[in-house]
């Protein structure tokens, strides 16, 4: 801001805020547009934009609270075309009208939870208006830490220079809508609270075989999974690793996931063997009695207790008790998280707290354990312990429709195969998710998938993600 003309930033944020508007009223063929106008800088964001959007012939309306405007006496800023309406005036009858609503209530500054009148203002705006919201849905944990009902919930939300915590986590993520980020030439340094890949980052960071790449040089993934009561899971893992491009498999299991991976699977290998990575847990019950069961969970063990990368997942999770010597992975759902919270630390940890707080628990988690911890949902989380950074990287890549039994198992498949060629567990985790995602939208785009699908389609979305 030193090196630039007094008000140069916020005249280049309203100048992208306007656009954005402009372009969504076009697509609707809308032409009121009423602002909800904060006494800070958002508020004024959204002021200038509605004179910009006055001037190209908008019916704009600004709705002024018990504070003064941000810009101060809208008359005197050329805002000519612009109503103002203050807090006694007829602002419902103003909000009925609304084709597009700019949300400028409150910043990155404010705090959880709306000032009156804006809950009025909110609870009154119809649900045909498309909302806008400058920076971040007012109301809403600037942290993304905080779940709120008392905010607006936007269909779009418009941010300056870089996305924030609440556009990617999960506690407020929601309530952004769609996300659009627009470029006024900030300059950043410093290391981020959250990261989110997005398809741009795969070529880079998928591992793509060259001509002196052989099956070994690729990865070999070790697979503990599946059991006599739950087979399925193993054929779901093991088939998403080899579409995920694993150099070699080998499985060690019970009798019937045996047979049914040999026939289903067959590039599969059998038995104990030498890997580059383990993947433990899916499908796994370490307390049954079932032929070959102890065989299978003494290999459980051992790779836990070895120096190589293990992703643990659903029953493997039984097994943590504290930190290893290898790069570790943990991928948990919340109530998982909070059986494992629980025992590890004697406290009794709940799935209603872990959805409450999914940061602050899976950091827990991290910490406690040393691993990486990829705590699944909606908005999937991969989370660094502190001493190792305690970066969040966010996904939210899959259609809801992937809330099926299985899923995780096939998450497990291809992030296992990632550790294999030997990406980090962070890149690993975060890079699963997001072509586990992609892999659930094209199985079916907006319908019903089977985890099954999700699986064979792997390999699909790798060569889409690629070569897009």
């Amino acid at each position: 801001m030193a090196g630039l003309d007094e008000g140069e930033l916020m005249a280049r944020a309203a100048e992208g805020l306007a656009a954005v508007c402009r372009a969504r009223l076009r697509e609707s063929g809308g032409s009121r547009v009423v602002v909800l106008a904060g006494a800070g800088n958002n508020g004024a964001d959204a002021l200038y934009a509605a004179v910009q959007l006055s001037a190209d012939g908008f019916d704009c309306v600004a709705l002024q609270g018990d504070w003064p405007l941000a810009i101060g006496d809208a008359s005197s800023w050329g805002a000519d075309g612009v109503t103002v309406v203050g807090p006694d005036g007829d602002w419902a009858s103003v909000l009925a009208a609304a084709d597009l609503v700019v949300d400028g209530v409150l910043g990155i500054g404010g705090r959880p939870g709306l000032p009156d009148p804006a809950r009025a203002w909110v609870d009154a705006i119809p649900e045909t208006a498309y909302v806008v919201a400058v920076d971040l849905p007012s109301g809403q944990d600037p942290a993304g830490r905080a779940a709120t009902d008392d905010g607006v919930f936007a269909d779009e939300t418009v941010t300056f220079g870089v996305a924030k915590p609440v556009h990617l986590l999960p506690a407020s993520e929601a309530a952004v809508g769609r996300l659009t980020v627009i470029d006024i030439g900030i300059e950043l340094d410093g290391l981020p609270d959250v990261e989110r890949l997005d398809f741009a980052d795969v070529p880079a960071l998928w591992p793509v075989p060259g001509a002196g790449d052989d099956k070994y040089s690729r990865g070999v993934l070790g697979v503990v999974a599946g059991g006599e009561d739950y087979t399925g899971a193993a054929l779901l893992c093991c088939t998403a690793a080899v579409g995920a491009g694993v150099g070699m498999l080998r499985y060690v299991g019970t009798p019937t996931p045996t047979a049914l991976l040999r026939a289903a699977v067959p590039e599969a290998v059998h038995g104990e063997g030498r890997v580059q990575a383990w993947v433990v847990g899916p499908g796994l019950d370490i307390h049954s009695r079932a032929k070959g069961a102890k065989a299978q969970l003494d290999v459980a063990r051992a790779a836990l207790a070895s120096d190589l990368p293990v992703l643990v997942d659903a029953g493997g999770l039984d097994l943590v008790d504290g930190p290893r010597s290898g790069p570790t992975l943990l991928t948990p759902h919340a109530g998982e998280l909070a059986r494992l919270l629980t025992r590890l630390t004697g406290d009794e940890t709940t799935r209603q707290s872990v959805q409450g707080d999914p940061v602050g628990h899976a950091r827990r988690a991290a910490d406690r354990t040393g691993a990486t911890v990829l705590l699944k949902g909606a908005t999937t989380l991969v989370v660094l312990p502190t001493e190792d950074g305690g970066l969040v990287r966010s996904q939210n890549d899959a259609p809801p429709w992937l809330a099926t039994a299985g899923a995780g198992d096939v998450l497990a498949g291809v992030c296992g195969a990632l550790l294999a060629s030997g990406l980090s567990p962070l890149d690993a985790g975060s890079l699963g998710a997001l072509v586990h995602g992609v892999a659930a939208d094209l199985a079916n785009p907006g319908g019903p998938v089977r985890a099954l699908a999700v699986a064979h389609g792997i390999p699909t979305a790798v060569a889409h993600l690629l070569t897009r």
